[in-house]
């Protein structure tokens, strides 16, 4: 073989070596889940209204940005809320489906599928895994406690 050919080989090797470890760099989850569409949290719903027993979607015009995330409100009295103190307010595991972190998967937490537990707000995935996470919301909470936040890292 040429040493021009073995040139490029290494050269290839190299390239594919770079890519693999830069893919590998970016593997890490973001610790707020939000859309590939956007870059709202909860799907652009006030968090702060789960707190108040109805949620609602927020205005574009009424957004923060936290932990990487933007965050829209209903009004400003909301989003004067969250400022103060926002992790009183955001979803626990970072708006990820809580039942999923609890058996160390990640997975969309949607916001029509919600709970509150002790003050802290829990998405589901959907109505069937948040009845499932309902029947055991201490234990479920104790697991997925254990597996956050070094589940990101996967």
């Amino acid at each position: 073989m040429s040493s021009w050919i073995k040139l490029l080989l290494a050269a290839l090797i190299l390239c594919v070596g770079t890519v693999a470890a830069a893919q590998t760099a970016h593997a890490k989850s973001d610790e707020i889940y939000t859309s590939w569409r956007n870059n709202f949290a909860v799907g652009g719903y006030d968090v702060v209204s789960f707190h108040q027993g109805s949620p609602v979607e927020g205005k574009p015009k009424l957004t923060t940005s936290w932990r990487g995330a933007n965050w829209l409100f209903a009004n400003q009295d909301n989003l004067d809320t969250f400022l103060a103190t926002p992790e009183k307010y955001a979803p626990a595991y970072g708006g990820y489906c809580a039942w999923a972190v609890a058996e160390n998967k990640l997975a969309k937490g949607k916001p029509k599928h919600w709970t509150i537990k002790d003050g802290i707000l829990y998405l589901n995935f959907n109505k069937q895994i948040k009845n499932r996470w309902l029947t055991d919301v201490e234990g479920f909470i104790t697991k997925a406690d254990a597996n956050w936040p070094t589940i990101l890292e996967d």
